[in-house]
């Protein structure tokens, strides 16, 4: 009779184990699952790029050239990997022909190229 109550009581004890290991199995998770969830969330937040009417890509040739010559800071928003990014810096060098131009952001004082056909805004902070 012993024994049989020690099986019992053995068994008892795994079920309560391994219900609380039920319990907790959402949270013991391997780092994998962090990077494959995040790209799922990253994802889920790209937009498509906006298309830009004439008007709108004109007014914004207008403040680029502004801001080169008064040399004025400016609130460029970009396109960039599914998402609308937003920075202010200095215009230094536009290329209409050649698609680009080069600013300089103002947290990092750093050049930046950038096609113009990235370019979503332009104002005049």
């Amino acid at each position: 009779m012993d024994t049989s109550i020690k099986i019992i009581k053995t068994t008892a004890l795994l079920k309560e184990g391994l219900d609380k290991m039920k319990k907790w199995g959402p949270f013991a998770t391997m780092p994998e699952q962090y990077t494959g969830l995040q790209e799922v969330i990253n994802k889920q937040a790209e937009v498509p790029q906006p298309l830009l009417t004439e008007e709108q890509m004109e007014q914004m040739n207008f403040t680029l050239i502004e801001a080169l010559h008064t040399n004025k800071q400016v609130y460029l928003t970009y396109y960039k990997r599914g998402q609308c990014i937003t920075e202010t810096g200095f215009i230094q060098f536009v290329d209409s022909l050649g698609d680009l131009f080069i600013f300089i952001d103002d947290v990092f004082e750093l050049k930046n190229k950038m096609r113009l056909s990235k370019l979503i805004d332009v104002r005049l902070a």
